[in-house]
């Protein structure tokens, strides 16, 4: 008893260090964002500390801001494509990686996850150089299928997850009872990876919102939200841009965690069929 009386106190020194080390980290990644999010109230713009006459003055004008709002609408439609592109190639690769057994299957893994691993640079480059080589003109288009390309990797991954953690009886009980492998996947399948789809599709769209480093490299004439504000910080922090950037940041903020509310129900199911699966096991033996 003495003991652990002694190794809980001599403990408390190392928990406090941990403490501090914590609440320093996470100061140094979100104070900024929250000085950002403060300062697009400040009525005397983007000086002086603390902000004084907090107002929502910024929000009108960006709200009145023609092409701010010309640049989101890019922004959405580009990534309501990336995710459509992701989805309908990455879905395929992860049943692929899943379920099929040929030769350089290992090496498919690697170039499918590749892009995830790759800078953005790397991979808006040697688009640039694809799209300049077949001729095709630099547009929203072009950024649509970057953005799809760059992005497979997180649809694989997500949809693959799913996959694994999938019970195969369903499926099998689909196959005896006379329904082809194309009738199981459409209602058995894709109903049981339902939220690891929805989970790909909302941080794909969130990804692609955010996307900054394949656009430049691909953008014609319109302008993505993100390289909008890339431009005119080029002339300056404006508290418009502060306004801007703080409403992207609740946006992505919400969008992640629906996602990982998503994904938490989703793994939560999964333990819940384990258990009932382990229990009627269980009521079988002993009967």
């Amino acid at each position: 008893m003495e003991l652990l009386v002694n190794s809980s106190t001599s403990n408390t020194p190392c928990s406090r260090w941990l403490l501090v080390h914590a609440l320093a980290v996470f100061s140094f990644l979100y104070l900024p964002i929250a000085v950002l999010i403060l300062y697009s109230f400040n009525g005397q713009g983007v000086g002086g500390f603390p902000p004084h006459h907090l107002t929502f003055d910024w929000y009108r004008i960006l709200f009145a801001d023609g092409p701010i709002w010309d640049s989101v609408l890019n922004s959405v439609q580009v990534a309501f494509a990336a995710m459509a592109i992701s989805l309908m190639l990455g879905i395929p690769a992860a049943l692929a990686l899943d379920r099929a057994q040929f030769p350089g299957k290992a090496l498919f893994r690697r170039l499918v996850l590749l892009p995830l691993i790759l800078p953005g640079i790397i991979t808006g480059l040697s688009l640039l150089m694809l799209f300049n080589v077949m001729g095709t003109k630099l547009s929203l288009m072009t950024i649509m299928l970057g953005h799809g390309t760059a992005l497979i990797s997180v649809a694989t991954t997500e949809v693959f997850a799913g996959l694994q953690k999938l019970d195969r009886a369903q499926e099998e009980a689909s196959l005896d009872l006379g329904a082809n492998y194309w009738q199981t996947f459409w209602r058995i399948t894709v109903p049981n990876l339902k939220l690891p789809i929805i989970g790909a599709a909302l941080l794909i769209f969130t990804l692609s919102m955010d996307e900054i480093a394949v656009s430049f490299f691909l953008i014609g004439r319109d302008n993505t939200l993100p390289l909008e504000i890339w431009g005119r910080l080029r002339r300056g922090i404006t508290p418009e841009i502060n306004a801007v950037s703080t409403i992207i940041f609740v946006f992505s903020l919400v969008t992640i965690v629906i996602w990982y509310r998503l994904r938490v129900r989703a793994e939560g199911g999964v333990d819940i069929g384990g258990e009932l699966v382990e229990d009627s096991s269980t009521s079988t033996l002993s009967s």
